[in-house]
């Protein structure tokens, strides 16, 4: 169980980094507000999905 609580928030960490950067490079608005927490969870999950399966 704790494994896939911390892949999880892991996964949305790295998405909402990703989405922090991508904003301060200009690509993405500054003005999205919490659109971004949506996304970072949105793209996180799909993350979590993805990435365990390259870990075990």
């Amino acid at each position: 169980m704790r494994k896939i609580i911390w892949l999880y928030l892991s996964s949305f960490g790295i998405m909402f980094a990703l989405l922090s950067w991508l904003q301060e490079s200009g690509i993405m608005p500054t003005d999205i507000g919490a659109l971004k927490g949506f996304a970072a969870l949105v793209t996180g999950t799909i993350l979590y999905f993805i990435l365990p399966r390259y870990l075990d």
